[in-house]
């Protein structure tokens, strides 16, 4: 437990020259505690030659903001929330690595933030029905492949709140990052979502109470998404949607980044479908893809899913010629139609049709020469 006076002392610090959140971490940092770089304000500059005047002329009037971290702390307590310094062990490890790291953040929950495994998944505010299918069908096949797993997004409207809800639905313990302090909720409407994400996981932010949800808060708060996991998953964005914003920020932090595909003329697919192009993200269209490339296959669950092909099983909607013709690619992947044909016993004017369901349903696709690729392998 970090003792009253320092989690005062590293609020009041995170009130101050809050644009330039790296140098006050490295401060921090060098001097060991909040507590410290207080006490030595005055003669920083002698400690530290090599510190920016305005860090220091930043830190000369403390008392207000000394004020104002006091307050805060009595409004946490007094409204369950944990204020986390970067000193305290329940502080998210992964994200205490980050150059940018808050030195506070305020927590309102009950999952173990330092999860084994911790996924963000995050996307357009104006997701589709082909955007909510895939969250639908890749946390449900995430169940089954990977049980324990703690799953973050921003709360806001479109694929964050499908990630939360699909989330609960799925147990998975789920913690929404705000743009905003936690004295209210941004938007109001999935209130009834986070009283039950509080229960099951959590709502988490750097911003004291009486913090607004402005624009630029947003872009800070997405740092802390793509800082507290070990990857990160787009589902739906348009070429500049903050979703990005996120999977450029994962990869500074050296975090694995996957991207769901989409239709090349959807405008909230053009993100997702850039960031393969650019290799900023690896492409994925199942659970599967995702637990193998992040190498969690040490899961039992997961040894036993690849033993009965359960990884095969995304699509249950599947018709029995559907069926035959995965079956057939399974055994013997890439075949030209008329091989497809003969080895799944369909006659090729009732299989044209239906690998053309299977491609739209992204069970597989066309390689030059007419051949047909199972994509899940």
């Amino acid at each position: 437990m970090v003792d009253p006076q320092e989690i005062i002392n590293t609020i009041a610090l995170s009130r101050v020259n809050h644009q330039n959140l790296t140098a006050m971490l490295q401060l921090y940092r060098r001097l060991g505690s909040a507590t410290a770089v207080i006490e030595h304000r005055k003669d920083l500059s002698e400690i530290l030659p090599d510190i920016s005047p305005k860090l220091v002329a930043s830190l000369q009037d403390i008392e207000e903001p000394l004020k104002k971290a006091e307050e805060e702390l009595e409004w946490d307590m007094a409204h369950g929330v944990m204020p986390l310094c970067i000193s305290d062990e329940n502080y998210p490890q992964r994200l205490k690595e980050c150059d940018d790291a808050p030195l506070v953040l305020f927590y309102k929950g009950s999952v173990n933030l330092n999860q084994r495994r911790v996924v963000c998944v995050v996307g357009t505010r104006r997701s589709t029905a082909y955007g909510a299918d895939i969250v639908n069908r890749w946390m449900s096949e995430l169940r089954q492949l990977c049980p324990q797993l703690l799953v973050v997004s921003g709360l806001a409207y479109g694929i964050d709140i499908l990630a939360h809800r699909e989330a609960l639905r799925n147990n998975y313990p789920t913690v929404g990052v705000l743009a905003h302090g936690l004295d209210y909720l941004y938007p109001p409407r999935h209130r009834q979502t986070a009283d039950e994400m509080i229960k099951r996981g959590g709502l988490l932010t750097e911003f004291p109470i009486n913090t607004n949800a402005d624009k630029v808060n947003f872009v800070r708060r997405n740092r802390i998404i793509a800082g507290i996991s070990d990857a990160c998953v787009v589902v739906e964005s348009a070429d500049h949607g903050g979703g990005l914003i996120t999977a450029g920020l994962a990869r500074t932090y050296n975090r694995e980044v996957f991207a769901f595909p989409g239709n090349i003329s959807n405008p909230y697919s053009e993100g997702c479908n850039n960031l393969i192009r650019d290799n900023v993200a690896g492409l994925i269209s199942n659970a599967f893809d995702f637990v193998k490339a992040m190498n969690w296959e040490d899961d039992v669950k997961l040894k036993k899913a690849k033993n009965t092909g359960i990884e095969r099983e995304l699509f249950p909607d599947l018709s029995d010629d559907e069926r035959q013709i995965v079956a057939t690619l399974q055994k013997n992947n890439d075949l030209q139609i008329n091989m497809l044909s003969v080895q799944a016993g369909i006659p090729i004017a009732k299989l044209t049709a239906t690998l053309f369901t299977l491609e739209m349903k992204g069970v597989l696709k066309t390689l030059p020469g007419g051949v047909y690729h199972l994509l899940m392998v």
